[in-house]
């Protein structure tokens, strides 16, 4: 608990940071929400709303990795705050969306949105160790985790009565004020780096070139060391996992619980309940444990919840068990991800920590892409439980390797952060 109060009440830039993200996350929610029953409304199609996430994902593939060379040459709070602005600039389009005739706006305004993602989240992540200590480093992932819990609980909601209430042009009035809220946060943060690696002199041939050999030189630190290469293929093989289970979680919901629509949005928002609560707890008493024992512990438990909500169905029928099962899941979620974010950060240094982030994103992209095709290509072949069987293998075994290796995923104390209240 003091950890939690030390970050809450001393370190004055993380609660803008913090609040920043809270904010702008529920936009987020609003919108993507919102988009989603206004592009089936105006189309009737699901088709084109299931390119709403072809549009999302494709930056983060393509553009996710380079993206972090910038992060890496630019001040991260100064790229927050240009990404928030822009943010809000780029929503303008939706008010234009009339008809189906216009929906390439919305499409447009995505894709723009998902490439300022990709230096928004790097930033994020690279900036925090900059602003709290490092014992204090697995409390304010723990915060961040639970931040984008409550916005989603938040933002699922609001989203679908601001898009029956006022349409497009609400949703996209109010997601610009989240990000211009957001940015007013992030302006008063005092946290000032001195970090210049651009290229002033010898013309765009040479700016290119240095671009490029940072990028190669990204790569490379990814994979230097056995300990980053285990993020790495963690991230893979879960993202695989989390493809498979964002394709095949509505059908097991249906064909396997006998649940309607209304059923499926409560059983899915209800992890963000557990994974309020896991953000607060992991907050609490996380700085307690190694930061690499919350991720592996976390993984395993993560990843056996779920073998035990995709399997009770074959042995007994009825909803309340799914309830529990995303709910309780939610709690080792956000050890997991506040262990994997602390472990990343510690193992990296600021140089090139933006690169790091920024090729794990791409990463997790892309095989969440994998596990979508390949779970609508092999959902009626092999089986819906058997399929999401594998997502809830892969946490569990990844879990116990990352046990396994502790000690290559602990590196030396880095120095303390000054507070500023």
């Amino acid at each position: 608990m003091r950890n939690l109060w030390e970050v809450l009440a001393r370190r004055r830039d993380y609660r803008l940071v913090l609040g920043a993200g809270l904010v702008s996350l529920t936009g987020d929610w609003i919108l993507r929400i919102g988009l989603a029953f206004h592009v089936y409304a105006l189309t009737g199609s699901t088709l084109a709303s299931g390119g709403l996430l072809l549009a999302s994902f494709l930056p983060l593939v393509l553009l996710g990795s380079p993206a972090g060379v910038f992060v890496d040459r630019w001040d991260r709070r100064r790229t927050m705050v240009v990404t928030n602005l822009l943010h809000a600039l780029v929503l303008l389009p939706l008010l234009l969306v009339r008809d189906g005739d216009t929906l390439w706006l919305i499409y447009l305004v995505i894709l723009a949105q998902s490439c300022l993602q990709q230096f928004f989240r790097p930033a994020e992540q690279s900036l925090i160790p900059a602003l709290v200590e490092a014992p204090q480093l697995v409390t304010a992932n723990s915060l961040n985790s639970q931040a984008n819990d409550i916005s989603r609980l938040v933002g699922a909601g609001a989203g679908g009565i601001l898009a029956a209430a006022g349409g497009l042009p609400l949703l996209a009035l109010v997601d610009a004020a989240t990000y211009l809220i957001a940015m007013t946060f992030l302006l008063g943060v005092r946290h000032r780096p001195e970090r210049v690696k651009a290229e002033r002199v010898g013309g765009v041939r040479v700016a290119v070139r240095g671009i490029k050999g940072e990028w190669v030189e990204g790569i490379g630190v990814c994979l230097s060391g056995p300990a980053l290469r285990l993020v790495f293929v963690f991230g893979l093989v879960t993202g695989v996992g989390e493809g498979v289970m964002s394709t095949l979680f509505a059908p097991f919901v249906s064909a396997e619980l006998g649940g309607d629509g209304t059923a499926y949005g409560l059983i899915t928002s209800s992890q963000a309940v557990g994974g309020i609560a896991g953000g607060l707890i992991a907050a609490a008493v996380g700085s307690r444990f190694p930061a690499a024992k919350l991720w592996g512990f976390g993984a395993v438990a993560f990843g056996l919840i779920d073998l035990a909500l995709f399997l009770y169905p074959l042995f007994w029928k009825g909803l309340a068990p799914a309830f529990a099962c995303m709910i309780v899941v939610g709690v080792p979620g956000a050890f997991m991800v506040a262990g994997l974010m602390t472990v990343i950060q510690r193992l990296t240094d600021d140089a090139s920590r933006g690169r790091v982030f920024g090729a794990l994103f791409a990463t997790e992209g892309l095989a969440v892409l994998v596990g979508i095709v390949g779970a609508g290509a092999l959902g009626d072949v092999v089986g819906i439980i058997p399929l999401l069987v594998v997502q809830g293998l892969g946490f569990s075994i990844g879990g116990v390797v990352v046990l396994s290796r502790l000690r290559i995923l602990t590196p030396a104390p880095a120095e303390p952060v000054p507070a500023v209240v």
